[in-house]
């Protein structure tokens, strides 16, 4: 997959795994990244299917609709990836945070949808509920923060709802916390994530 890593200053820190809403690339979430963690390694990587040109993790049917076969594929494909990467660039498999946006946050969520151990946990900027049939792994003490619009027009506001109880429901440690800025990634919900990640 097309990807940029960072390595960090601390070895102990996670490596964080970025991944961009529909249209962006790994450039994107780079800011984002060093402003959660400056001493964190950073994988960030692209989306591999192409949507009138925009890069995306997976197709979508529609607006709102996802191509579920093709999600699962796509999952399995990231799942493994990281794998490599761990390899490649000697971080530890154990310790990785994923920090995605949009449809970056939806195959985030899909990876602990499907793994019991994909990630240490994950930051979810706008995700949706992945997969309603899903029948979820034991996710024990993973730590989720989930970040969301109150009138986000892509996202309504049962997803987020949704997400969080079946999150919980498989035994994660889920904060879900509310913005009034439509669909937008804002400052204040990333200093309310970093603010999450720091205590953890």
């Amino acid at each position: 997959m097309k990807h940029l890593f960072q390595k960090g200053t601390n070895p102990a820190k996670p490596t964080l795994l970025m991944l961009h809403g529909t249209g962006g690339n790994e450039t994107d979430l780079l800011a984002i990244a060093s402003h959660i963690d400056p001493e964190a390694s950073v994988l960030s990587v692209r989306g591999n299917v192409s949507e009138n040109g925009m890069p995306r993790f997976f197709k979508r049917l529609s607006e709102g609709v996802f191509d579920m076969e093709d999600l699962k594929m796509r999952t399995g494909e990231l799942y493994e990836y990281i794998g490599q990467a761990a390899k490649e660039y000697n971080f530890d498999r154990n310790n990785v945070i994923a920090i995605g946006y949009s449809n970056g946050a939806n195959i985030a969520a899909n990876l602990l949808f499907t793994y019991s151990d994909s990630l240490k946990g994950a930051i979810l900027h706008h995700p949706m509920v992945p997969n309603r049939d899903a029948d979820l792994p034991d996710l024990t003490n993973i730590p989720v923060f989930i970040a969301a619009g109150t009138n986000d027009p892509i996202c309504p506001a049962e997803e987020s709802t949704d997400l969080e109880k079946l999150l919980t429901g498989a035994g994660a440690k889920v904060q879900l916390h509310w913005e009034d800025f439509g669909h937008q990634l804002t400052m204040p919900e990333v200093e309310a994530a970093k603010e999450w990640y720091d205590k953890l």
